[in-house]
């Protein structure tokens, strides 16, 4: 069932096999794309879908060295060096847009505070070139303020659009801003954006809809994951309350992060399977994630309880993923130390398995 096609939104997958984002800090001048950012993707594109790496929205809402963007002049262009690549090579290709929000600090964002729906300081420090620092209190967002930021998400979809892609992801997992706003962690708001949780996310995903339509827009969350200080007290209600607010509109999918066991950071060990927990709420394709291989991604699909599966990691050493997992190719093991920054090295050098 992995290789059989499916139809996501306005795509026709070829496989369910699908490529998650993975930020790798290696994003040229400007924090645009350039031909080496081409390569990598090109030679991922037989995925049944590649979901680009997040990309802030704004100059604000970085979050680390080396990010790609897709706010100013130079990042679509660079963009579309990645999208026409993708698409010589057979493949599709969504964006991951992203806002950082409290998960950033003052030296990545020209001395600015890292912005927040409320004055709550992470207890985690922020990876830096220079080593990590313990971000400062953020800047909780005023009511003025806030439509920006939305507008923000607009311009980001609207440029991913002039750039090719096929479609977007919106990054609501992994505690960054638009977790931020939807969990009781960050968001100690009294006021509209507070007393109902889910109204930043939704005017998010309408100005991106209103962009590129439903049908073209993913959405990601991690429901028990704890990374990056994110979390919330009752995520079970929390994630089902927006599940089921957006499920009526029709997005291309929605896809959702196991929470892995290996570290405390990493999510809940004794959290349900979100897949099996959410999917009587969700009526459309539903992607999962985390630390999956051929078996348990066959069993789930075959269960039902998901369309699609997201492979991360194993697709950083692993080009030619779906023909390995289709043929019993043995995989070739990454290399941590080139995970994030650097060249070529341990990003385009990994050659297929046959």
């Amino acid at each position: 069932m992995l290789f059989s096609p499916l139809r996501l939104g306005a795509l026709t997958l070829p496989n369910r096999v699908v490529m998650a984002p993975l930020t790798r800090q290696r994003a040229g001048a400007g924090d645009a794309p350039t031909a080496l950012n081409a390569l990598h993707y090109a030679q991922r594109a037989s995925a049944g879908l590649i979901i680009a790496e997040a990309s802030q929205v704004s100059a604000r809402g970085r979050g680390y060295e080396g990010t790609p963007g897709c706010y100013s002049a130079e990042q679509p262009a660079g963009w579309r060096l990645v999208t026409d690549a993708v698409h010589a090579a057979g493949g599709r290709i969504f964006l991951q847009l992203w806002h950082a929000g409290r998960r950033s600090h003052p030296s990545l964002l020209g001395g600015s505070l890292p912005i927040c729906p409320s004055a709550a300081q992470p207890s985690l420090p922020v990876r830096l070139p220079g080593g990590a620092e313990q971000p400062p209190v953020p800047h909780a967002l005023t009511l003025d303020e806030i439509p920006g930021v939305v507008e923000d998400f607009r311009i980001g979809a609207a440029n991913a659009l002039a750039a090719g892609f096929d479609g977007i992801e919106l990054h609501g997992a992994n505690g960054y801003l638009i977790e931020q706003f939807l969990t009781d962690k960050a968001n100690w708001r009294t006021d509209a954006y507070g007393g109902d949780r889910l109204r930043f996310l939704l005017e998010v995903v309408a100005a991106a809809i209103d962009v590129w339509g439903a049908d073209r827009v993913g959405i990601r969350f991690s429901p028990f994951g704890h990374a990056n200080d994110g979390g919330d007290s009752d995520p079970e209600t929390t994630y089902g309350r927006a599940i089921r607010a957006l499920d009526p509109l029709g997005l291309a999918y929605l896809h959702l992060i196991e929470p892995r066991v290996s570290g405390a950071t990493d999510g809940d060990p004794d959290a349900p399977p979100v897949a099996g927990l959410f999917r009587p709420l969700w009526s459309g394709p539903l992607i999962v994630a985390g630390g999956f291989d051929r078996a348990k991604a066959d069993a789930v699909l075959a269960e039902g309880t998901a369309d699609a599966v997201a492979f991360g990691r194993m697709y950083i050493s692993n080009p030619d993923l779906v023909e390995r997992l289709r043929d019993g190719v043995p995989f070739t093991r990454y290399d941590r130390a080139t995970f994030y920054g650097g060249g070529g090295v341990g990003y385009t050098d990994y050659p297929p398995g046959r």
